[in-house]
């Protein structure tokens, strides 16, 4: 477990080549500290940095998206602390991806301001580089320390909006629950640690293969999955969310909502991924599996439900962000490739039509000052641009076709059904029963959500205005929407390029 001379020296002689392994996150270290350092010049203290936060995500992007697809990237580095593969490459991906439309957001919408971005943009790339690490983890060690990265700019970011005091309690609430969720998750890592004698996922893995699931080992990855089902926003960690996304700037819920998802779902995927492909068939599928599937499925009703009655925005969209995480997590459940790939096809069309949504409230904001579905009714006549898009963002999430999440809840539905089918035929017959009850479980609040959505859609395009006065938008602002919705509706009519990724992807864990 502790590293032997011998090792000492492999690490010294294998640096260069796990640097260029590296080498997106070290894109985004050199732009953090270019941030840092510019603070500290007199004459760009009090200009705005978010052009350079911007050069930094796309450059770490560019060279991320450079490492997907070739072998020579791939393997265990860093002594096995982090792993380069296709399903890391594509996460980091992913993960960049929402960090480079938030900061096109801001350049937009103007928050933060010039005083303030030097430090709001480094918060949000050491953020966007602890969910790069969650996504690559290879090792207990480094999730603990992933997760901590990721948490810890997060709470900043939720109460960085000045003199606001619903931002600041919120940031105080997900500060304690965040710190509470760590602790319990430091345990289970400490738990499964002293039971197989090392942190290094493959080895417990083996481990739990030869040993099986017995009771030290399932309270421990129990304990483990508390502290991501609090990064995920799953019920009954999600108690933090409505009011975070409540209090903090619109531009910032959106980042959380989608980027700390995508890391959670990453780190989750890996981790049960790793042991179902050393284990028994069925084995963690009845046990670890099912849990996260009934637990999905209290989520996304409890979600559903709960936004029923909202008539803040951004808290509407918290309820919607956690009834999402259940559909993910259902498709999580079924611990097959054809349900991982679903789940991170979902993935990626969510970062795109949530942030979407969350771009059209601030846009609603920074015009109307107000935040509630009333300040978008008769939003077609003062704003056609941002109604229309708001309308496509909006019907995405409720899963229509043909926008990309329709298609990303038909793969996840239709891996729920081909589990049930498989766990009949050739495994536990109770646990295809469970698979078919969480499929009908997801469609049913499939239809529950066309309340709340639809709802604003309605406000949007067919109320008369309370304000008649236009609402004016920058080319560059109709532009960063129209290419959102126009993504939503390619990734809806051609799924093969995306698809094709996240299949290569899971090759990766092997069955």
């Amino acid at each position: 477990m502790f590293p032997t001379p011998q090792k000492v020296d492999a690490l010294q002689a294998a640096v260069g080549g796990d640097a260029l392994l590296f080498l997106p996150e070290l894109v985004l270290c050199v732009g953090i500290v270019g941030l840092l350092l510019c603070r500290l010049v007199r004459p760009l203290d009090r200009v705005h940095l978010g052009g350079l936060a911007l050069v930094a995500v796309a450059v770490a992007l560019c060279t991320a998206a450079g490492q997907v697809e070739t072998d020579r990237w791939s393997g265990a580095y860093f002594g096995g602390m982090l792993s380069s593969d296709p399903f890391a490459g594509l996460m980091r991906c992913l993960v960049l991806g929402a960090a480079l439309l938030t900061v096109l957001l801001t350049q937009l919408t103007r928050i933060p301001d010039a005083a303030d971005s030097a430090d709001f943009h480094v918060l949000l790339l050491g953020g966007t580089l602890g969910m790069m690490l969650m996504a690559s983890a290879n090792h207990l060690l480094m999730v603990f320390v992933a997760v901590e990265m990721a948490s810890l700019p997060g709470y900043a970011l939720a109460g960085f909006l000045k003199g606001k005091r619903t931002g600041s309690e919120a940031a105080l609430k997900y500060v304690v629950y965040g710190a509470g969720a760590s602790g319990i998750m430091l345990y289970g890592i400490t738990l499964i640690a002293g039971v197989f004698g090392t942190g290094s996922l493959p080895d417990i893995a083996s481990g739990v293969g030869h040993r099986g699931l017995d009771l030290p080992v399932l309270a421990g990855f129990a304990l483990i999955l508390i502290g991501l089902g609090f990064k995920l926003a799953a019920v009954p960690f999600h108690f933090w969310c409505p009011d975070v996304f409540e209090g903090a700037a619109a531009e910032v819920a959106g980042f959380l909502s989608v980027a700390s998802k995508a890391a959670a779902v990453a780190l989750t995927l890996r981790l049960l991924l790793v042991l179902n492909a050393a284990s028994p068939q069925w084995a963690v599928a009845e046990t670890l599996g099912l849990t996260v599937g009934v637990i999905g499925a209290v989520t996304v009703t409890f979600g559903n439900l709960a936004a029923f009655g909202q008539s803040n925005l951004k808290r509407l969209l918290a309820y919607s962000t956690i009834a999402h995480a259940g559909y993910m997590l259902l498709g999580v459940a079924t611990l097959t490739h054809a349900g991982a790939s679903g789940v991170l096809f979902y993935l990626a069309a969510y970062i795109v039509m949530n942030l979407g949504a969350f771009a059209c409230v601030a846009l609603v904001r920074n015009a109307t000052g107000s935040e509630t579905i009333d300040a978008c009714r008769g939003l077609a006549q003062r704003s056609p641009v941002l109604a229309v898009t708001l309308t496509v963002f909006l019907l995405s999430l409720l899963g229509l076709p043909p926008l990309a999440g329709f298609a990303g809840k038909f793969q996840v539905f239709e891996a729920l059904y081909e589990a049930g089918r498989a766990a009949t035929a050739s495994g536990p017959p109770r646990l295809g029963t469970v698979f078919y009850a969480l499929l009908a479980i997801g469609a049913v609040n499939t239809a529950m959500s066309a309340y709340y959505y639809l709802k604003i859609a309605r406000a949007a395009l067919l109320d008369e205005p309370t304000d008649p006065t236009p609402i004016r938008t920058t080319p560059m602002t109709s532009a960063y929407l129209a290419l959102l919705a126009a993504a939503l509706l390619a990734l809806g009519v051609v799924w093969n390029p995306l698809t094709d990724l996240t299949t290569r992807a899971l090759a990766t864990f092997g069955k």
